[in-house]
């Protein structure tokens, strides 16, 4: 199975793939957690049916000292002890910015005082950028079958 395009051989797409990877280092220099931001990345990554995101967030999540069950649960992370309650927070956060088209009104104004209870202005920014950088290359992704199964922790950093 081979991806329908190589986003980064053609220039366009890679010359635009170039800044939202640009962007999404910047988050890197953020106070947000590291481990809260794979969390979010894999889950909207699950939820959008990205194969390549969820190979790549477990496996950078996993190379940093995640634990997989916190991995292997965070599509049942409601019914699941492993996670502090800034992370369910940020796990809630994630799902409603992802499923937008799901809810009329978007982000419930409940799941934003509950994020905002537990990180700062800064951290809901980076919350916020993490979760929309992912979904675009969720989409991106989805749209030309990108293969999964290879990836090696670091491999685009």
């Amino acid at each position: 199975m081979n991806a329908r395009l190589d986003l980064m051989a053609d220039p366009v797409a890679a010359k635009a793939m170039k800044h939202i990877i640009a962007a999404g280092k910047v988050l890197e220099d953020s106070t947000l957690p590291f481990a809260t931001q794979e969390l979010v990345k894999l889950r909207a990554s699950q939820i959008n049916g990205c194969a390549g995101c969820i190979d790549m967030h477990t496996k950078d999540a996993a190379a940093a000292g995640e634990t997989s069950v916190r991995l292997n649960l965070v599509a049942a992370w409601r019914e699941a002890t492993v996670f502090s309650e800034a992370e369910r927070a940020a796990l809630e956060l994630a799902e409603q910015g992802t499923r937008l088209a799901d809810a009329a009104g978007g982000v419930t104004d409940e799941a934003w005082a509950n994020a905002a209870k537990h990180y700062d202005e800064e951290q809901l920014a980076a919350l916020v950028c993490a979760i929309a950088l992912i979904n675009a290359f969720n989409r991106g992704n989805v749209m030309i079958q990108q293969t999964a199964g290879d990836y090696q922790p670091g491999q685009f950093g």
